[in-house]
């Protein structure tokens, strides 16, 4: 087992392409996920433990916004715990490709970890509305709802066009060659911050101040539906391409 120096260095090697990732992903989960998957690898850890220690966080940080009165105190620690939750998502997918114990089982549990968040993260701030909220009418109670269907339709949408992408593509057999990536563009990897979970989670640092957590809530569901429909027409052309092609 080498110094965590050569494994960071290995790590590094060993990262998905940046093509489609948002700059906050790019620059901040992403390395802060490399320095956690290293330290996994030293304590020798493998990655189906590391995405449960990603839903450890992730679901202790929502039971706390569901049970506990909302204040900047909680606000700092739900935050916290949501990065690092973040964080360990991304590493136990590079510890899996640094360490080749990656499979189906591991992929499988990535998602339903990923499924559950999303989720979840919606319904314990639709409880901490109804407990904590002195909302100024019920029909907020309706914004996580709509927020949560927005989040898991991008989801499973997502995963179907990469799944059946890659159905289409073996169905064609070897002699069929995909289009080469283009060049990662540094103006879409900003334009998709707003949609990045990391980004999403920081919106939890104005709990303490619940009518500047619902105003920010409220722009970031906005935001989130227009870039579900732009998603599911980017996708639907890609697939139909991909059937006619």
């Amino acid at each position: 087992m080498g110094s965590t120096g050569t494994v960071l260095r290995e790590l590094r090697g060993a990262q998905k392409s940046a093509k489609g990732v948002s700059l906050y992903s790019r620059y901040v989960n992403r390395p802060a996920g490399r320095v956690l998957a290293a330290g996994a690898y030293r304590a020798g850890l493998t990655p189906n433990q590391v995405t449960l220690t990603s839903a450890l966080f992730t679901f202790g940080a929502l039971a706390a916004v569901a049970l506990v009165e909302p204040s900047w105190t909680l606000a700092v620690l739900v935050w916290a715990a949501l990065a690092v939750g973040f964080a360990f998502d991304s590493a136990d997918g590079q510890l899996a490709r640094l360490t080749g114990r990656g499979g189906p089982d591991g992929e499988w549990l990535d998602h339903v970890v990923d499924c559950g968040k999303l989720v979840l993260v919606h319904t314990a701030v639709l409880i901490s509305f109804y407990r904590f909220g002195e909302l100024p009418s019920d029909a907020w109670l309706l914004l996580p709802l709509g927020f949560q269907l927005a989040a898991v339709v991008t989801f499973c949408a997502g995963l179907l066009r990469e799944h059946l992408g890659k159905a289409a593509a073996s169905a064609r057999g070897p002699s069929w060659a995909a289009p080469p990536p283009g060049p990662v563009s540094r103006i879409r990897a900003l334009a998709l911050l707003p949609a990045d979970y990391g980004v999403f989670c920081l919106v939890f640092l104005l709990l303490g101040a619940p009518g500047a957590f619902r105003a920010g809530y409220a722009v970031l569901a906005v935001v989130h539906t227009l870039f579900l429909a732009a998603f599911l027409a980017k996708w639907f052309r890609e697939l139909k391409a991909l059937r006619a092609g």
